[in-house]
């Protein structure tokens, strides 16, 4: 039971973002804003920084274990097929491939890719201390 009592609250920020990612894609195509020119641009960034940080919140949950980054990769990519699929029963909406395997995806990669990044510079930091 302790050991549930730990996991729980490892799991809030992927649903949060699941929760987010749903709420945003249950929106009817009518209710979308128009960005005018920049609409598919800005669409398209939204989804990856969306994904990236779900993925984010997978590699949390896993303690943030090396070993484990193509799982919470992996996790944010089946999500983004289940939302996609949620999202060709709603009004005005379509399923679109291209955002599961280009931007769902690329969006998982370099959120996971950046922590990699930033988590390099800082063990430097701390080992030359």
């Amino acid at each position: 039971m302790k050991k549930l009592l730990s996991i729980v609250p490892r799991w809030f920020p992927s649903l949060f973002f699941m929760l987010a990612i749903f709420a945003f894609s249950s929106q009817p195509g009518d209710n979308l804003p128009s960005f005018l020119d920049w609409d598919y641009v800005i669409k398209k960034i939204g989804h990856m920084i969306g994904y990236g940080l779900l993925a984010l919140s997978y590699f949390h949950f896993f303690k943030y274990d090396n070993k484990k980054y193509w799982l919470a990769w992996l996790l944010a990519l089946l999500f983004s097929f289940t939302d996609e699929f949620h999202q060709s029963f709603v009004t005005g909406r379509n399923a679109s491939a291209m955002d599961v395997l280009v931007f769902d995806n690329l969006g998982s990669m370099f959120g996971l890719w950046l922590y990699f990044i930033y988590w390099r510079k800082h063990e430097k930091k701390i080992y030359q201390a």
